[in-house]
C-alpha cells in the first residue's frame, strides 16, 4: 500500500464534502455520511476488490482509521444503489472541477458490459427487457448484456454516459443523450465530436450542426474521403485506451451487478473512481493523466 491512494481518498472526500454542503435531513444523521460512502465506493474500485462483503473486511487492515465507521454488507449494499443518483452528479461535479471539462474535443464510442452467460441465468435475470443478445464486431464475440455509451474527452475525463440495449442503434442513443442534457452542447459553441463508422448517419449530421457541433467520423470505402479524415486514427486510439482502462483496471465487466439499480450504480462507481484519478492527477500536476498505477495497489 502506498500513500497515493489515501492522498487521493483525502482530496476526493473533501472535494464531494463541500460539494454536497449541509445536508438537509430529517432525523438522526447516519453513521456513514454519503460523502464518505461516495469515496468509500471509490475506493473499492481503485483497490480492485469487487466482493462487497471482503471489501468491509479489507478497508480495517488496508486503510486503518480512514472510515471511522461501516456498516455490513447488506447495509453498504443498500446504500450504494440508493445513491445511484448522487454518483451520476458526483461525476460530472468532479469532471467540472478540472481544466480538460472545456475541451472543446469529445471522442464518442459504445463498449460491452457482459450481465450473464448462462442461459438460465439469461432467463431469471431481473434485466431481462433491459439487456440483451448482441455481437460485438470489434471483439468477435457475442454477449448478453448491456452497451456502455460513453462521451468523454481526449484525456479520457467522462463527460456524459448511458447504459442502453445493445441492439439500439448508437446514432439513437447518441441523440437521446445529448438531447438529455442540452447545456453540454449549449456550453461548448464550436465542439467537435469524433465517432466510429456507427455513427454514420446524414440527419445525425444535421442534427448536430444545428447546434453547432461537427462530427468526424470515418466514410465508407466507396466514398469520398470527409475532410480531416486522416487525422482519425491517431486519435480512435484514445477512446479504446479509455475502454481498455475501464475494462483492463477496473473491471467495467465484472461488476457482478444483477439488477438495474445494481448495475447502474457499479458502472456509476467505475466512471466515478476513473473521474476522481484523472481529476487528481491533473491537480497534483501528474506527467500522465489517466494513470492509476499509484492507486491500484
Amino acid at each position: 500500500m502506498t500513500t497515493d491512494i489515501n492522498t487521493l481518498l483525502t482530496a476526493l472526500y473533501v472535494k464531494i464534502d463541500d460539494w454536497l454542503g449541509r445536508p438537509v435531513r430529517v432525523g438522526r444523521p447516519p453513521k456513514l455520511t454519503d460523502a464518505e460512502l461516495l469515496t468509500l465506493a471509490v475506493a473499492q474500485v481503485l483497490l480492485g476488490v469487487r466482493s462487497e462483503a471482503r471489501w468491509l473486511r479489507f478497508v480495517p487492515r488496508h486503510l486503518p482509521g480512514a472510515f471511522p465507521y461501516l456498516p455490513g454488507q447488506s447495509g453498504y449494499n443498500k446504500r450504494l444503489r440508493a445513491a445511484l443518483p448522487l454518483l451520476k452528479k458526483a461525476i460530472r461535479a468532479v469532471a467540472a472541477d478540472t481544466d480538460l471539462w472545456t475541451d472543446g474535443v469529445w471522442l464518442v464510442d459504445s463498449t460491452p458490459v457482459e450481465c450473464a452467460r448462462s442461459r438460465p441465468t439469461v432467463k431469471r435475470s431481473q434485466l431481462a427487457g433491459w439487456a440483451g443478445y448482441s455481437y460485438c464486431a470489434s471483439h468477435s464475440r457475442w454477449f448478453w448484456g448491456l452497451r456502455l455509451h460513453l462521451i468523454c474527452t481526449p484525456a479520457g475525463l467522462p463527460v456524459t454516459w448511458a447504459l442502453a440495449n445493445p441492439k439500439l442503434d448508437e446514432r439513437q442513443v447518441l441523440t437521446a443523450v445529448l438531447e438529455h442534457d442540452p447545456d453540454l452542447l449549449a456550453d461548448r459553441p464550436g465542439l467537435l465530436i469524433i465517432a466510429d463508422k456507427g455513427y454514420i448517419s446524414a440527419e445525425l449530421d444535421r442534427w448536430l450542426a444545428e447546434r453547432g457541433v461537427r462530427l468526424l467520423r470515418p466514410s465508407y470505402r466507396n466514398r469520398a474521403p470527409r475532410p480531416d479524415e486522416h487525422l482519425l486514427k491517431p486519435i480512435r486510439q484514445l477512446i479504446e485506451s479509455v475502454n481498455d482502462t475501464l475494462k483492463g483496471q477496473l473491471d467495467l465487466e465484472l461488476h457482478g451487478g444483477r439488477s438495474i439499480e445494481g448495475v447502474g450504480t457499479r458502472i456509476a462507481q467505475r466512471l466515478l473512481a476513473l473521474t476522481a484519478a484523472i481529476w487528481h492527477n491533473r491537480s497534483t500536476g501528474q506527467p500522465i493523466t489517466r494513470s492509476l498505477i499509484a492507486y491500484d495497489h
